[in-house]
């Protein structure tokens, strides 16, 4: 087998993945995964056997990476060896990792309405921004990529470009997120990104934005677990506590599947304190029983 340059193969594979669409974030994760596993092997990959790849995994597991990332240089290594080299069998020898997934932690109402009054100024483009977090259940990314065209008045919809998954949907525009928002542009009078950053012709970052929610969450006497990801989770728990569908949540959130979103409904606490007990059921029906009996 004739052994080509590294270079060559970085490219056949970012080929590759520009031919299934793939993002510019996946595409550079993959190849700084390959890139690793290239450094660890010290030759080219084509010479890669089924053992250097469980060596490769134990040596990830000893050094303390994390199931995730264990879990996304699987993925890039599969498609590296299936699609770019086309050695299916070598990709399939790779093993995921099972791993405990945490519940999403959430605020109540009271605690969101304090974060957004936490918010620092000048002005309310922080106060906004976390507001269509909560209020539309935007992610991080996409809040900072909004553009003053996204918000569809008349419609009462936000339209989401290439979220995550490269998809576009529509989110929900309220009328007190929509107020929020003319006065927010009324300050900012911009004609193009929603929420720019230090220079006006660039959207804000998430780091930005992370920042500035960490801020508000401290101003407010809440967590340093905040986040603005938190106001998203507690935008769907919320919902669920509503007695909103989960379907109608899912498609709210953008969520490829219903499994994704179904993990809401362990954290809606509102929604478990409501459900009746069998056990309390049963003392329910003994007592309805004792009424339904005749007099002796």
């Amino acid at each position: 087998m004739s052994i080509k340059p590294i270079s060559d193969l970085r490219r056949r594979m970012i080929e590759d993945m520009s031919v299934r669409n793939f993002g510019e974030k996946t595409q550079q994760d993959y190849i700084r995964h390959v890139e690793r596993f290239v450094t660890f092997l010290g030759r080219s990959p084509e010479t890669a056997t089924g053992e250097d790849l469980r060596r490769y995994q134990v040596h990830l597991t000893a050094s303390g990476v994390q199931p995730t990332s264990m879990n996304s240089s699987t993925a890039a290594l599969r498609f590296f060896f299936t699609t770019t080299l086309g050695l299916a069998n070598l990709g399939q020898q790779l093993t995921r990792v099972d791993y405990p997934r945490k519940l999403p932690r959430v605020l109540s109402p009271e605690d969101v309405s304090r974060l957004l009054e936490g918010a620092p100024g000048p002005g309310l483009k922080y106060k906004a921004a976390f507001s269509v977090a909560y209020g539309a259940g935007l992610r991080a990314a996409e809040v900072v990529s909004l553009k003053v065209s996204d918000i569809d008045s008349k419609r009462m919809l936000i339209r989401v470009e290439q979220g995550k998954g490269r998809k576009d949907r529509h989110a929900m525009l309220s009328p007190q997120l929509l107020e929020l928002l003319r006065a927010w542009w009324l300050q900012c009078r911009s004609e193009g990104w929603l929420f720019s950053g230090r220079d006006p012709f660039l959207p804000l970052t998430t780091r930005q934005l992370n920042r500035a929610c960490k801020m508000a969450a401290e101003v407010a006497g809440l967590g340093s677990w905040i986040s603005p990801h938190t106001l998203r989770h507690s935008f769907a728990t919320h919902l669920l506590e509503c007695h909103t569908d989960v379907r109608v949540i899912q498609v709210l959130l953008g969520h490829a599947k219903l499994d994704t979103t179904a993990r809401y409904t362990q954290v809606a606490t509102n929604t478990l304190r409501t459900v009746t007990s069998p056990l309390d059921q049963l003392a329910l029906n003994r007592s309805k029983n004792k009424k339904d009996d005749p007099p002796k």
